[in-house]
């Protein structure tokens, strides 16, 4: 075998790794991206955050609740009829009972038929049990990142 023969099954493997590099850094990027949207956020920011992805997806009468004094909850929302009490919680650690106890007492308080816990994150356990028992709907980071690509 000579040199001359070996040149086209090198530069074919060069480009190979070359694409196969760059697919990998383009999915590792698009999940980095969508993860770094809520880093730099305050608590605030992240609720109107979440009021204006609620919007896109087909929610009207958003509306961002004043921050002292919510009874728990960040959003009210209507969507087909439905009306909801919505708990923004951006955490760097997965979300406990309290956000879904809040969630339970806000709904109550504003009258809304679904209360729901959303946040960047994911939830404990308990926090999932007592959402069965207490009937709150959560959707966590992953859900998120799924309505946020909808949209691309």
């Amino acid at each position: 075998m000579n040199a001359a023969n070996l040149a086209p099954g090198i530069l074919i493997a060069i480009v190979i790794v070359i694409m196969l590099s760059g697919i990998f850094w383009q999915l590792f990027l698009k999940k980095r991206r969508t993860t770094d949207v809520f880093e730099d956020m305050e608590g605030h920011e992240f609720e109107y955050f979440c009021a204006d992805l609620l919007r896109q997806k087909g929610f009207v009468d958003v509306e961002v609740t004043k921050g002292s004094g919510d009874y728990g909850v960040d959003i009210l929302a209507e969507k087909d009829g439905i009306t909801y009490a919505i708990q923004c919680k951006r955490y760097t650690a997965p979300v406990g009972v309290k956000a879904v106890q809040e969630a339970y007492a806000g709904r109550d308080y504003y009258d809304r038929m679904v209360g729901a816990v959303m946040t960047n994150q994911y939830f404990t356990s308990p926090a999932v049990e007592a959402a069965k028992k207490l009937k709150i709907l959560l959707w966590d980071g992953g859900y998120m990142e799924s309505m946020m690509e909808e949209d691309r």
